[in-house]
């Protein structure tokens, strides 16, 4: 049985929970308004935002692989499917979003971001990794486990 637990944020009154890692598919609850938590968020990308992103990501009580994108990127579309497979690959151990820069250009600065797609791989709030171009996912997996 393990000992580790994740914060997930209500998505009806953003209250924070913890979650037993041994009970994440037990369908919780919000202690707070009793609403069911976000849990599927933990085995597929979603999207963060400008606004969003330092409780989602900088405040993470788990690893967060970030998808720096364009929607006019041919090589960040073609990369899409990797990250779907790897979201539900490490589902509990890693959150993976996904960041449009062009509609969250503040993130972008803050990180100096001049290349898409570029991959933040980020621990406690700190940026462990960057990576930058569609890279294969062997080689994306090998780049993960140094953050697990």
């Amino acid at each position: 049985m393990s000992d580790k637990n994740y914060i997930l944020a209500c998505s009806s009154c953003n209250a924070k929970n913890r979650i037993p890692a041994a009970r994440i598919d037990d369908t919780p609850t919000c202690g707070k308004c009793k609403q069911p938590l976000p849990v599927h968020l933990l085995s597929q990308p979603f999207t963060v935002t400008d606004a969003t992103f330092d409780r989602e990501v900088m405040g993470s009580s788990m690893p967060v692989m970030v998808d720096c994108w364009a929607p006019w990127c041919g090589p960040c579309r073609a990369f899409a499917p990797v990250l779907d497979q790897l979201a539900a690959a490490y589902r509990g151990r890693l959150k993976v979003v996904k960041l449009n820069l062009d509609d969250n250009s503040a993130v972008g600065a803050r990180f100096a971001i001049t290349s898409v797609p570029t991959i933040l791989l980020m621990k406690d709030g700190k940026v462990i990794d960057t990576l930058v171009g569609a890279i294969p996912k062997d080689q994306l997996e090998t780049h993960i486990a140094r953050i697990l």
